[in-house]
């Protein structure tokens, strides 16, 4: 297993996991059953960290769509870097911390996070034009 490919199986595992603190929330607040019941209008809203939350993992989920392909493109064509390693690192760790200032409510930071995963993003597209 190449490094980039190291670091898309824990995005991913990591991202198959970000429903359990909103899931737990949602027990908390509606019970077991009210947690497993249809979505009702007339259910008591979760808490504001769970929604942040909620939001991140979708957010995660929609980049990951961009991240997954991009490496799998650098192992098709054989190609890495220290940069490429490097910029999978980053994604990961801004994608940790995107959800982590999210769930906190840290609104700048939460963009400054993003914009961290989304230049790593760049640097693998870079890569596979082999213009770094």
């Amino acid at each position: 297993m190449t490094r980039e490919l190291f670091w898309l199986t824990l995005t991913v595992i990591m991202t198959g996991l970000m429903w359990i603190p909103y899931l737990v929330n949602r027990v908390q607040v509606r019970g077991f059953s009210g947690a497993m019941a249809n979505p009702s209008r007339t259910d008591k809203p979760q808490s504001e960290w769970a929604n942040r939350t909620m939001f991140a993992h979708e957010n995660a989920v929609e980049n990951l769509v961009i991240f997954a392909p991009l490496v799998l493109i650098l192992n098709a064509i054989d190609y890495s870097s220290r940069w490429t390693v490097l910029a999978c690192a980053v994604y990961f760790w801004s994608r940790l911390a995107y959800t982590l200032v999210y769930a906190f409510g840290i609104p700048v930071l939460r963009t400054v996070v993003y914009s961290i995963g989304f230049l790593a993003q760049a640097v693998l597209a870079l890569a596979i034009f082999k213009l770094l």
